[in-house]
């Protein structure tokens, strides 16, 4: 059986590799893949055009709009920060502080945290010219404020207990400050101390006691509490000890009695 002669470096039947093609067949090849691309482009644009323009304003509406809202976010903070330094100027001749109308205004008014720190400082001047139920009412409202941040919501809640401790009864001024007891709040160290203070004040003094041990001996708690705990807690009889773990000052109490 004989077989077809093959052309060396070539195809077995003869035909022209890509290697063999001359300049006019490679050129004619190159033109045929062109307009094939050309076609295909122009079906793709077709069936997929106008989705593509409806993506790309999309994304420059996005984009527009996002810089937009920065741009006026930058203005109401501006806005809001000259009205906060404004009314935060004391009266010229007087030594009331500034005028709480301003800062009542921008209070309720204010879309930035210039609404909260105005709301803080109006309590502030309201507890210094002697009302202070003026400013616990004014704590208890950004207290209450879900719009306002987290941290100035807290903070008005401690210095609303503070203020309430002359004005208010005892029980009162634990439900205020128990929402600040739990673990991750940063002001649970000073809100147990307060506790642990009017436990003595009602003449629970175990409740005392054990409250002062449990600041004492928490390494999480600040220096100062922590040294104000174990003076309290020696004040009380407790025999106070090095804890030993204890390079930090942590303390641990033993009864003394």
């Amino acid at each position: 059986m004989s077989k077809s002669p093959k052309t060396p470096g070539g195809d077995p039947k003869g035909r022209s590799t890509p290697d063999q093609m001359d300049v006019s067949q490679e050129a004619l090849f190159r033109e045929v893949e062109e307009d094939l691309r050309s076609e295909q482009m122009q079906r793709l644009w077709k069936r997929f055009g106008g989705h593509v323009i409806a993506a790309a304003l999309v994304v420059v509406l996005v984009v527009a709009g996002f810089e937009g809202w920065k741009a006026w976010q930058s203005s109401v903070r501006s806005s809001e920060a000259q009205r906060y330094f404004a009314a935060d100027t004391p009266r010229a001749g007087t030594d009331a502080g500034p005028a709480v109308g301003p800062l009542r205004d921008l209070a309720d008014e204010g879309r930035t945290g210039y609404a909260a720190l105005a709301a803080l400082r109006r309590a502030e001047v309201l507890a210094a010219q002697g009302d202070a139920a003026a400013a616990i009412l004014a704590y208890d409202a950004l207290s209450a404020d879900g719009s306002a941040p987290q941290a100035a919501r807290d903070l008005a809640t401690m210095l609303a207990a503070l203020h309430a401790l002359d004005t208010e009864g005892e029980d009162s001024v634990r439900g205020r400050l128990r929402p600040l007891t739990q673990d991750d709040s940063p002001w649970r160290p000073l809100a147990e101390e307060m506790l642990a203070l009017l436990a003595m004040e009602s003449g629970d003094v175990a409740v005392a006691r054990a409250t002062y041990q449990g600041l004492a001996s928490d390494r999480d708690v600040p220096d100062g509490v922590r040294r104000r705990a174990a003076d309290m807690l020696a004040a009380l009889g407790g025999a106070i000890e090095p804890d030993e773990a204890g390079s930090d000052g942590a303390a641990s109490v033993v009864d003394g009695g």
